[in-house]
């Protein structure tokens, strides 16, 4: 690595490490009532941290980094993140002492200090950093060094939720592409990458890309597992959920029909392990598909229900049951009737759930599961509001001129005993001009359904509630709002 790499590399503000200050706190939001936008894909990052270890040191210097790194690993599983990026940072000052500036274990504490700052929003930071351990292992290793793997998939992450899925793609793709030279085309770690890469490419309206991938992983898995074996579920479970993201209802509801013959062939017609699939097919007849696909006729809503009470009748039934997966699927068969606006039979079911979670015993996790199930109203079904203005993201063009920002609507409620949105009203609009993304914003959670909050045992409303609604904009596209606005009120 030449000196002028050096330099460009640590000199960035990411990497002063004597001004921590400079990096900033992500813009959390915690707000009653409120659910995450969009489709967000996660990287690895117990595989990433894995990846990451320093190698045991010796010597006083190599010792404090070892204690160091294991401080690191220590703090981000207890969820101290502004600490763990401190000691991040001193990780990164350690390597640089004992092992060099151009070195292995440089990029792995480099990737550390990414991860945390990618679980606290920090993107461009996070990219810069993947993208400097990218770089050394490639000047120490090699371009297709297996040791790229997981910086690749970070910066990729990071790269989605930093607004550029177009960038994230191609990273995913880099990532395989390594995998196919060190394990062969056919290798089995390369499925969660696929995975990423088929989210990556729904997120960006690429529908038929993203089926070819979720084919891919569906080869894959069948070549390791063969067809029609308990080892094929868990695959087959996540494509259902892809599906389900996808709009493809249909192909989900085989999907689960499929896991669901499985383990009646393998395990029988009353094992718990039916519980789960029966309930996601169950809820499948909850939306519509949207593939376009006419060959299959939808059917009414309350066939769904006999799969519910099938996995009812199974989790309290089966020898091997315990309270939690009882009360999970009794939850499910209310909310089924909240989806069918049977408002009474739903808080009949849900009183069943709210007995099961109050009997007196030692087990203080039956109240946290009342507390966060039935003491407070739950979001049960949502639709995806539009992530920015106009028909393509604005960070795909946005250029220093006509740069991207941040908009907000944000609006309160309060939640029926009936599971339904009353007494909406928009509290803030920034900028006041976009009045489309209002409208929508309030149509969809105008549409939005709830579990109820209870109060020892009885349905009842609760109120304010806020959700908070996110967007992204070209300054070229405010002023065209603000053209539009004035035309309007000149006529």
């Amino acid at each position: 690595m030449t000196m002028n790499r050096y330099l460009r590399i640590f000199a960035a503000p990411i990497l002063m490490l004597a001004v921590s200050d400079l990096w900033a706190d992500g813009n959390l939001i915690d707000i009653k009532g409120s659910d995450p936008e969009g489709m967000v894909v996660p990287f690895s990052e117990q595989d990433l941290e894995a990846d990451a270890r320093i190698d045991s040191p010796i010597g006083d210097k190599e010792a404090e980094l070892a204690v160091e790194f294991a401080r690191f690993k220590q703090l981000v599983t207890d969820g101290a993140l502004d600490e763990a990026d401190s000691v991040a940072k001193r990780v990164i000052e350690l390597a640089i002492s004992t092992k060099g500036m151009q070195s292995t274990e440089m990029a792995k504490a480099l990737t550390n200090l990414a991860i945390v700052q990618s679980k606290t929003e920090q993107y461009d930071a996070a990219q810069q950093n993947f993208q400097s351990a990218i770089e050394i292992i490639e000047d120490v290793e090699d371009r297709l060094n297996e040791q790229l793997v997981n910086p690749l998939k970070g910066l990729a992450a990071a790269q989605l939720d930093g607004g550029r899925p177009d960038l994230a793609a191609q990273t995913y793709e880099r990532a395989i592409h390594v995998t196919h030279v060190n394990d062969g085309p056919h290798n089995i770690d390369q499925l969660g990458l696929l995975e990423d890469l088929s989210e990556v490419e729904l997120r960006m309206g690429q529908l038929d890309r993203a089926r070819e991938i979720q084919d891919t992983i569906y080869a894959l898995n069948v070549r390791a597992y063969q067809l029609d074996t308990l080892e094929l579920i868990p695959s087959l479970m996540r494509r259902g959920g892809w599906q389900h993201r996808a709009g493809l209802i249909f192909d989900e509801r085989a999907t689960y029909r499929r896991v669901v013959r499985i383990v009646e062939d393998k395990l029988g017609r009353n094992d718990l392990a039916l519980v789960e699939p029966l309930i996601r097919l169950g809820q499948t007849y909850f939306y519509a598909d949207t593939s376009g696909d006419t060959s299959f006729h939808a059917v009414q809503l309350s066939t769904g229900e006999i799969y519910f009470k099938r996995a009812v009748r199974i989790a309290a039934e089966s020898p091997d049951t315990n309270w939690k997966i009882v009360a999970g699927a009794t939850l499910a068969l209310g909310d089924f009737y909240m989806f069918e606006n049977n408002a009474q039979h739903a808080r009949q079911v849900y009183r069943s759930a709210w007995d099961l979670l109050s009997e007196p015993g030692d087990d203080a996790d039956k109240l946290e599961m009342r507390h966060g199930e039935l003491e407070g109203a739950k979001l049960l079904k949502r639709r995806q509001i539009p992530s920015f203005v106009g028909e393509i993201d604005p960070a795909l063009d946005a250029t220093p001129e006509d740069p991207v920002l941040e908009g907000t609507v944000r609006v309160t409620y309060d939640v029926s005993v009936r599971g339904r949105v009353a007494d909406l009203k928009l509290v803030e609009a920034e900028p006041p001009e976009f009045t489309d993304m209002q409208n929508t914003v309030q149509r969809e959670v105008r549409r939005r359904i709830f579990r109820p909050a209870f109060v020892d045992g009885e349905a009842v409303t609760s109120t304010a509630h806020e959700f908070v609604h996110l967007f992204r904009y070209r300054n070229s596209d405010l002023e065209a709002a603000r053209t539009a606005a004035d035309a309007s009120e000149e006529t």
